[in-house]
């Protein structure tokens, strides 16, 4: 487990001392992100117009609208990612068997080459006896 991690941060022009036990970057990030939510919604009129505890609420939901909608996007990676798993399973196993079918093709072509040559010998040797005769 790491260490546990204290840094200051500037979020809307406010210093805070975020804590965590992840790495000073990431808390920085974190404070990046919510910077940048500020500044993205500060460029809107009507929502500068709005009562300060209604701007921290709207930026709260963009940012749980923003969650979410990452969340949703896993999910659906997560779940193109297991059709992709089972479809190389899929053809693992089609070529596996394919494999063994090959296998098994060479075989019989073995013996039936095997079979032919006998039977080439056999033919050679019974008309070497007709011409005997």
């Amino acid at each position: 487990m790491s260490s546990k991690t204290d840094t200051e941060v500037i979020i809307g022009g406010k210093v805070f001392t975020l804590s965590g036990y992840e790495s000073e970057e990431y808390l920085q990030k974190v404070a990046s992100y919510i910077n940048n939510k500020i500044n993205e919604y500060t460029k809107v009129e009507s929502f500068r117009r709005q009562p300060m505890d209604t701007q921290g609420v709207l930026l709260q939901l963009n940012i749980a609208d923003d969650y979410f909608k990452a969340k949703k996007q896993i999910s659906v990676l997560e779940e193109e990612l297991q059709a992709k798993d089972k479809e190389l399973y899929d053809i693992k196993h089609e070529l596996i068997s394919t494999q063994i079918k090959l296998e098994s093709a060479g075989e019989q072509e073995k013996n039936l080459q095997q079979e032919l040559d006998e039977k080439e010998k056999k033919i050679v040797r019974l008309e070497t006896e007709l011409k005997k005769k």
